[in-house]
């Protein structure tokens, strides 16, 4: 199934007039948008917004960004004639989403629709007209510019968005790194703290490096939550092999299971590049005899060229690196926060990652 990227989307875009303004999809919301700039190849898009109505003016007007991050988490959730509901998607975040999900439906290969909503009420349901979705049709381009309407029979049941949510994090004072901020460092700490739960959810052990394990949640170090394993040679698989321990012990985050398996050994990169991440992976893999696993890359959705190029290097391939998105984690985190998953197999968690070697 062809998918998109962030490239492709902001392509489309960068197809528009920057002369002409553009009408948002709701026409209860009132105003218009005009580009004022575009950085090939993924974003960010530069945008002006304004309410002629309330006589306001370009001029009055402070230039906006449409970031990258927010460009590749829609290219994501694209399908062929599928529709997608924006603020879903982006779970309310991002000021500027009606304005890209105008500017993109102003380009040939995208549609705004209303598919059928399904209401529940005691043991009837009923379909009711539903909420603005886009839908992508590229085998049936419109004309570049204006909104077009699909008619669909699809229905959907709106279920309600799956948020991720984070309670207090404080990070340990040995934790900085000089070339990382402090709201990097963050969220690199509340990935790894998704993939300890999400691997609690799943009867996983969950090995988290060394130097983070004094991260404080909810008042609690996470090198102290239960099945965070204190020491790899305690780990059945691990106990004859020191150089692979030693290797290992900082990696950002693996996983065992019932002292036989390994389902995924995983670097979390946020900013800091994919190399190092790649190399870690590798050297511990050079150390232990053939096992089966996944070498994850788990980065922002963003990332993606970045992480497909480095991945792909020869001294890498063997690895046959996986790409878990931050969207898919938090996807698949969300899921484990709300319903108490059993019987899952190695196959739906390849469902959340997306393999780098065709």
């Amino acid at each position: 199934m062809r998918k998109l990227s962030a490239s492709n989307l902001v392509a489309f875009i960068n197809q528009l007039d920057r002369n002409q303004v553009y009408n948002y999809v709701n026409p209860k919301t009132k105003g218009v948008i005009k580009i004022e700039g575009i950085d090939l190849p993924e974003g960010p898009i530069r945008i002006k917004r304004w309410n002629p109505s309330k006589g306001e003016t370009e001029a009055d007007k402070k230039i906006e960004n449409i970031s990258s991050e927010l460009i590749w988490r829609i290219a994501n959730a694209f399908n062929p004639n599928q529709p997608i509901n924006v603020d879903r998607v982006l779970g309310g975040s991002y000021n500027t989403r009606s304005v890209f999900e105008a500017l993109l439906a102003h380009t040939p290969e995208f549609y705004f629709c209303y598919p059928g909503r399904i209401e529940n009420k005691g043991n009837h349901s009923t379909i009711k007209h539903g909420h603005k979705h886009i839908m992508w049709r590229p085998e049936a381009p419109h004309k570049l510019g204006v909104l077009e309407k699909a008619e669909t029979e699809i229905v959907i049941s709106e279920i309600p968005a799956l948020d991720a949510f984070y309670d207090s994090l404080v990070l340990p004072d040995n934790f900085e790194q000089k070339e990382l901020d402090i709201d990097i460092q963050r969220r690199h700490a509340q990935i790894q703290i998704a993939l300890y739960f999400i691997g609690r959810q799943l009867n996983f052990r969950t090995w988290i490096a060394q130097n983070d394990k004094g991260i404080l949640y909810q008042n609690k170090r996470i090198g102290e939550y239960e099945g965070v394993i204190s020491s790899l040679k305690d780990e059945k698989l691990m106990t004859a092999y020191d150089d692979a321990v030693q290797a290992a012990l900082l990696i950002d985050c693996i996983w065992f299971k019932n002292g036989k398996l390994m389902p995924a050994v995983m670097e979390v990169e946020h900013s800091t590049g994919v190399t190092s991440g790649l190399s870690r992976m590798k050297n511990f893999k050079d150390k232990f005899p053939p096992f089966p696993t996944r070498y994850v890359i788990v980065a922002p959705d963003e990332d993606r060229d970045k992480v497909i190029k480095e991945a792909t290097k020869p001294q890498f391939k063997d690895l046959d690196t996986r790409y878990f998105t931050y969207s898919a984690v938090e996807e698949l985190y969300a899921l484990c926060q709300r319903r108490k998953l059993k019987g899952v197999t190695e196959e739906f968690l390849d469902c959340f990652m997306e393999p780098v070697l065709n």
